[in-house]
């Protein structure tokens, strides 16, 4: 595919997808809930439409009038055994977070994914799962995909400390504390982002947070609930640094999510120099309208504790990076390397075929601008993420781009060549 070209900057408005991983676990709470949970702003792309393809291979009914998503929740042990494998296509939020609910239903499931979903490593969530008593089993006795997962109602609770910063291993370990006699502690190497946390508070769970340290005491019984979902902040984050970088843009992106545990992309760009303003703000759903101007851009350090604050924005950081004066660093990301991809050396590779003065790190990159980029042939490597950093990228390429694999986007963000095309046209409107 061809990607788009732009020589007069990027200008209007645009609602980005709906949050990806509220829309994940606003299934997953309204079917263990009793009662029925309404979903409005619910993302339909592939990932989150797998989440909902196997609660209902679980026995869970779940109607779609388009608009609103209606869950008519199980209770805490309603779920029900399937025969088939549950296929949950590219989504490893869907496999880890229901390798933990059904580490407490009391029968077998397998799940399984696409060729690239079976790569990925599944022991962080195996192991605490084990400890709680928990049967699982990768392919032949590996920790990839298909898992077989073997629950029982005798979970016992457990005290564990996170080796990696992952919300996805977190929210395993919660979903079955929820259903495990006893009190849970979890205590995490750096807080990440904590939409599972808040959703038990939101379906009437209790649940203690104190800096690192979480505390859970189960079985507890959620209540169904309305949901509306904000739009997602790791899809903001190409139309931000696409305004910051093409020059004379200026776009609004409304009702985007900015939850704190997951802003760290907003406090990288203002440390870097953009031009960033919030015109409405919403407290009650987190979500905020927002401005991003061209922007002059100076390069900044990423480690520590904000990592996992913008681990699914960094390689999108990286492409901002190269038109930064100086250079930039991103370390302590090892959890890049367990993505879709390696999403450090995907970035890496991608971005130096376009003239990107880049380098891959063993926990990182280091980014050297600002550099003028050149049309290539470039590869998405079956990764949304990657795939929608170098359309952003091709905006202010010289010369034309064409990129394999370009469907990959849709597993995220099935609208966005049309909304990136939508900004083109605004500017030639508005020019």
């Amino acid at each position: 595919m061809e990607l788009l070209q732009n020589q007069r900057g990027l200008k209007g408005t645009l609602h980005v997808p709906a949050d990806k991983s509220i829309s994940h676990r606003s299934i997953m709470f309204g079917a263990l809930a009793d009662g029925t949970t309404t979903i409005k702003n619910f993302l339909r792309a592939e990932d989150c439409l797998s989440t909902l393809h196997a609660f209902e291979k679980l026995g869970v009914l779940i109607e779609d009038d388009g608009e609103t998503l209606t869950v008519h929740g199980k209770g805490k042990k309603g779920l029900t055994a399937t025969t088939e494998a549950i296929n949950v296509g590219n989504s490893g939020t869907t496999i880890r977070l229901m390798m933990g609910i059904l580490a407490g239903q009391p029968f077998e499931t397998t799940l399984y994914g696409d060729a690239s979903l079976n790569k990925r490593p599944m022991n962080r969530v195996m192991v605490p799962l084990r400890q709680m008593g928990a049967e699982l089993s990768g392919a032949n006795d590996t920790e990839f995909p298909p898992i077989t997962i073997r629950g029982t109602d005798e979970l016992q609770p457990i005290h564990y400390e996170m080796p990696v910063a992952s919300a996805q291993v977190k929210s395993a370990i919660l979903f079955a504390a929820l259903q495990t006699k006893g009190t849970s502690t979890i205590i995490e190497k750096e807080p990440s982002r904590n939409h599972t946390e808040e959703m038990i508070r939101q379906f009437g769970g209790q649940i203690d947070v104190e800096g690192k340290k979480i505390t859970l005491t189960g079985p507890q019984t959620l209540t169904g609930q309305t949901v509306v979902v904000p739009g997602d902040i790791s899809s903001a984050a190409f139309f931000l640094v696409a305004g910051a970088i093409v020059p004379d843009s200026e776009i609004i992106l409304s009702n985007v999510g900015v939850n704190p545990t997951r802003t760290g992309i907003l406090e990288v760009m203002e440390a870097m120099g953009a031009d960033i303003e919030t015109l409405s703000s919403d407290p009650v759903n987190q979500a905020a309208d927002l401005k991003i101007k061209h922007s002059t851009l100076k390069a900044t350090t990423i480690s520590g504790a904000i990592i996992p604050r913008l681990i699914d924005e960094l390689p999108i950081i990286a492409l901002l990076a190269t038109q930064a004066q100086g250079t930039t660093i991103i370390k302590d990301a090892e959890e890049l390397k367990v993505k879709e991809t390696n999403r450090i050396d995907a970035t890496a590779e991608e971005l130096r075929k376009m003239g990107a003065k880049i380098e891959a790190t063993e926990d990182g990159l280091i980014i050297h601008g600002p550099t003028p980029l050149h049309g290539a042939e470039v590869s998405s490597r079956g990764d949304h993420r990657i795939g929608m950093m170098l359309q952003v990228a091709a905006l202010i390429a010289d010369g034309r781009c064409k990129l394999d694999n370009p469907e990959a986007v849709a597993i995220s963000y099935p609208h966005f060549f049309a909304d990136i095309e939508n900004l083109i046209e605004g500017a030639g409107i508005n020019g």
